[in-house]
Parts: structure tokens; sequence; C-alpha cells
């Protein structure tokens, strides 16, 4: 076993020995699952008289290599471009942060670029009604436009299939809010949202005859009201 699954640390106490090794072969592998770490105990340590000083605990942890071999960096294609590049890291160390292990693939045309991330639990990086995903891209993009001022090159950043699942959902309850007010003569007001949820609201509206659509409230209770054109 390499020195990259393994390692040895001390603290106080036992516990706080396997804390210290847990902690460093986290670093080490981004996203480990815990479940696959085994401690040896070296020595369990020794108080000092009346508490004064005393010998540490020292434990050995040790992970399985299969449990680490789809968490590990992945490595650029040869062809992305600088951009891409620079997206694909940014995003590594924020699931990182996250404790998500996930396979980011880009896909860059002239006039966007879309980073999707799969693997592990992607649920977390979406969050409650895309909230945390969206709070990525808001993210991801702003350090980009930063870095890159000249491009200004918009950056989708989509998990699972998440942003088309979501669109379709938000397209149907925008057609039918729609048809209930033209019904019942009066605005309709949906459930409170993100801004880049209401975006799409609102371009799926826009066609639609007889009715208009407005955004009300404030952040992060924001949200979508469709009014028949006249009432």
């Amino acid at each position: 076993m390499s020195d990259r699954h393994r390692v040895e640390a001390s603290g106080e106490t036992v516990g706080e020995a396997k804390w210290q090794a847990l902690r460093e072969l986290e670093r080490m592998h981004p996203g480990l699952d815990k479940a696959a770490v085994s401690f040896q105990v070296v020595s369990e340590g020794e108080r000092g008289l009346l508490g004064v000083g005393y010998t540490p605990a020292r434990v050995v942890a040790a992970v399985d290599p299969s449990a680490t071999e789809a968490r590990e960096p992945q490595v650029a294609p040869a062809d992305e471009s600088e951009l891409a590049s620079v997206a694909r890291a940014v995003l590594e160390r924020i699931t990182r942060a996250l404790g998500i292990p996930t396979q980011i693939e880009i896909v860059e045309d002239e006039e966007s670029l879309t980073a999707s991330c799969s693997g592990g639990d992607v649920a977390i990086l979406i969050g409650k009604h895309g909230q945390t995903i969206d709070a990525v891209q808001y993210l991801l993009n702003a350090i980009l436009f930063r870095a890159y001022p000249e491009q200004r090159k918009p950056v989708v950043v989509d998990a699972a299939g998440y942003r088309e699942r979501r669109r379709a959902t938000l397209d149907a309850l925008a057609q039918r809010s729609a048809k209930d007010a033209i019904a019942a003569g009066k605005p309709v007001a949906l459930e409170p949202m993100t801004a880049v949820e209401r975006k799409v609201v609102h371009e799926s509206v826009k066609e639609l005859e007889g009715v208009e659509t407005s955004s009300e409230g404030t952040e992060p209770n924001r949200f979508v009201v469709i009014t028949p054109t006249g009432a």
C-alpha cells in the first residue's frame, strides 16, 4: 500500500488521533468515503502524573486504493481551451470543498460553455430547488468574467441532467399557470424561485398571447407573477 493510502497521526486521545488521520486522508483524497477507512491503534497514550504532561496516542489509518480511484483528479483533454481548463479547475475545487467526488465533462461552443458534473451525491451540489448549483454557477461565471473580460462567455453548470429536467418542469408549470390566469381572469403567483429559474418562466410565457409576466418580492423569496393582459 502506497503512502497516499496510509497515514499515521497522533493526538491527546485515540479519538483525536483518528480524527487527525481521517482529515489528512480526506485532504489527500477529496470526497473520500469514511466507511472505506480502517484504523490500527499503535499507542493509546498515557497521561502524566496529576495530569501534567502526556504520551500522545498514535494510530495508523489506511484506505483501500480501489475506494479512491474514481476520486483522483481528472486529466483535462489536450485540446481543451484555456477558459475550459480554468473552469474545470475552479469547479473541481468547489466540489472538493463540498465533499462531492464528481466527474466533469465540458462542452464548449462559440457562445457558451457547459460543465456537466456526474458521480457522487450530486443532489448536494444541486441543492433545494437548485439553489446550490445556481450559486456555484454564479460564482464560477464571476471568477471567469473577471479573469477573461474579453471573452465574457457564459458558463452553465449542470449535474446529472438537472438543468433539462428542471427546465421541462418549469416550462410545464408556466404554461399551466398561464392558462389558469387567463381562465380566472386574475394574476397567478408562482412559488419563490432563483433568478435562473425565473428567467425560464419568463421565456416560456413571453410567446403566449393574453398574458404577461413580472417578478415581485425580494431575494431570496422573489417570485414570478403571470397576469392576464388587461386584467
